[in-house]
């Protein structure tokens, strides 16, 4: 059975300074290039081969992915997609601003963002699971891809119903989901968080 590696990104300065990213930027910090690197290597201990390589086009996301593939050499030569369907959930004006300023967790933030601009929770939800399905369908083996925290959490609860390991496990800096995934019924079942940061 495919499996899919969904990793969220390294640590950020943004995430240091507790302002809200969602679809803006900022670099990744020495322990995000650390944290890639340790998530790297226990996906080196897994021995599993990947069929293609995916991430958010954001800068966090696009440098996590740039930092396991130069740990995992064996990853240069599949296929690397910049996908729009992994990015993080659009927070609209409460990005670039203090997390205290989302009347609501950022983990799950609802349809308080849609007034400023920000995406729906319905939105988020078809555009990741699509992204996903899409991915898996693309190819016939595993897949690695790099996403964000809040999305990530997202999809998990999509397929809470079918999960096969513990769910309630905080989602930390390149941390890293396994899911089994059907190909006849599109669909995943969560085996195992990591976090290997």
């Amino acid at each position: 059975m495919q499996k899919l590696y969904l990793m969220r990104h390294g640590q950020t300065v943004y995430n240091t300074q507790h302002i809200l990213q969602g679809r803006c930027d900022s670099p990744l910090t020495n322990e995000g290039i650390e944290q890639a690197k340790r998530a790297a290597a226990w996906l080196r201990e897994q021995n599993e081969t990947f069929c293609l390589a995916a991430a958010s086009p954001l800068g966090r996301a696009q440098a996590t992915l740039d930092i396991v593939i130069e740990q995992m050499p064996a990853l240069s030569a599949v296929p690397r997609l910049s996908m729009r369907g992994l990015m993080e959930r659009d927070y609209g004006g409460y990005e670039a601003g203090p997390v205290e300023l989302l009347p609501v967790s950022p983990w799950d933030p609802g349809d308080v963002a849609v007034m400023s601009g920000g995406e729906s929770q319905a939105g988020a939800r078809f555009r990741i699971a699509h992204a996903l399905d899409d991915l898996m369908q693309s190819c016939e083996g595993n897949a690695l891809a790099i996403s964000h925290g809040s999305i990530s959490k997202l999809f998990k609860t999509i397929w809470a119903g079918r999960a096969r390991c513990e769910q309630d496990v905080a989602l930390g800096n390149c941390c890293i989901l396994v899911f089994e995934y059907d190909r006849e019924a599109h669909s995943f079942s969560n085996i195992k968080i990591e976090n290997p940061a």
